[in-house]
């Protein structure tokens, strides 16, 4: 087969080293606008489940990047001056330039053809491949030029947030709310190397406009924080990469392919980066994806539709409880206000509705026996 892919982020990049790996015959290119070491963001976070899936997958891609990473057997909630650790929730993390750097050794190896700083901006660009994949991110055109065919969903969530990074290094992925005259300010932050970390700052909108970060100029913004956030960074600056306050767009695709095309990665959904699971929502599909070929053949109007009806059950879930997780952190703000600490940190875990009491009392004892003291009628 001929398969042209718009877009060198993780879908597109696994799916064609499945492809090609499974059959070398296989001639597969990879366009990708911008240079070979740009990236934007930080850090991947992955949860110990996630990599269990990667590894029953894909154990020889587990063995390849597993080294590069970060890890921690457990996450912590700061609200204000109180610090609750949560024991039984692992982690690992490594810096996105760096997953994409190791994925672009691993695919050329096989023999996929990567173009970078090439712009594709019209499918009749592609037109000769067999398939074509649209994972092009969030704000795919693929996608866009066809919302009707793919029967797509956006809805722009109130809540503002920016990504930045730290040299701070944090023991564990961690979220700290810290109430001010302004609003409640959450940073989510993790290490993903030995000397950096992600901290992305979110607020609700009341609260990005209170603070004046609407007519703020990008320096002020990170000052701003720093000051916020200066008991958990240390001393250490914000660091800023093309960093900018931005609203998440909730994206769901009726339809998941047309003709020859199809969506993978953010392209086909967004999942709010709250579950950490965009990067894993990412890799699955493309194992989804390659089974449906696996099993149908050549036949790529079969292979797609059974790609979707293999993937639309479980990614369902999962997109899901992003959704009633960012809708947690836009109510920060009064829940930070009615609740205290351990109550606070109960109901993050508990927020999608798929940990309950007896799931919280199996990873975290402590926390469990605190609440229920809170809350005898649970116990």
């Amino acid at each position: 087969m001929k398969i042209k892919i718009i877009g060198a982020g993780p879908a597109g990049l696994y799916f064609a080293a499945l492809m090609k790996r499974h059959d070398p015959g296989h001639d597969i290119t990879i366009y990708e606008r911008s240079r070979r070491d740009a990236t934007w963001g930080f850090g991947v976070v992955f949860s110990d489940r996630a990599l269990e899936f990667l590894r029953a997958d894909d154990e020889e891609l587990y063995q390849y990047l597993t080294p590069h990473m970060e890890s921690w057997p457990h996450l912590t909630i700061q609200v204000n001056d109180s610090c609750i650790p949560i024991t039984g929730n692992g982690f690992a993390a490594f810096g996105r330039l760096e997953l994409l750097n190791l994925m672009y050794a691993y695919v050329e190896k096989l023999g996929v053809r990567i173009e970078f700083q090439t712009e594709i901006d019209s499918l009749d660009r592609v037109d000769d491949a067999d398939l074509v994949v649209g994972a092009n991110g969030a704000f795919s055109w693929v996608r866009a030029q066809n919302e009707d065919r793919f029967g797509t969903r956006c809805d722009w969530r109130p809540n503002r947030f920016i990504w930045w990074g730290t040299s701070k290094v944090f023991e564990s992925l961690s979220l700290t709310f810290r109430a001010t005259g302004h609003g409640v300010f959450c940073a989510h932050h993790y290490r993903y190397s030995p000397a950096m970390s992600t901290f992305l700052v979110e607020v609700e909108e009341g609260t990005w406009k209170r603070a004046g970060f609407d007519r703020m100029s990008p320096e002020d913004a990170i000052r701003h924080c720093e000051t916020v956030f200066a008991p958990d960074l240390e001393g250490h600056p914000i660091i800023s990469n093309n960093s900018y306050w931005r609203q998440f767009p909730a994206i769901w695709n009726e339809r998941w392919s047309f003709g020859k095309v199809v969506l993978l990665g953010d392209a086909l959904r967004t999942a709010h980066f709250s579950i950490g699971s965009g990067t894993r929502l990412a890799m699955e599909d493309s194992v989804a994806l390659f089974k449906a070929f696996k099993e149908q053949g050549g036949d790529v109007q079969s292979a797609l539709a059974r790609f979707q009806e293999l993937r639309m059950p479980p990614m369902k879930k999962i997109w899901d409880a992003a959704n009633v997780s960012l809708r947690w952190y836009e109510r920060m703000d009064e829940n930070l206000r009615t609740m205290s600490p351990i109550e606070f940190a109960y109901s993050y875990m508990t927020r999608t509705g798929r940990v309950n009491h007896a799931e919280v009392r199996r990873r975290d004892p402590g926390l469990a026996q605190a609440y229920e003291q809170l809350h005898p009628e649970v116990a």
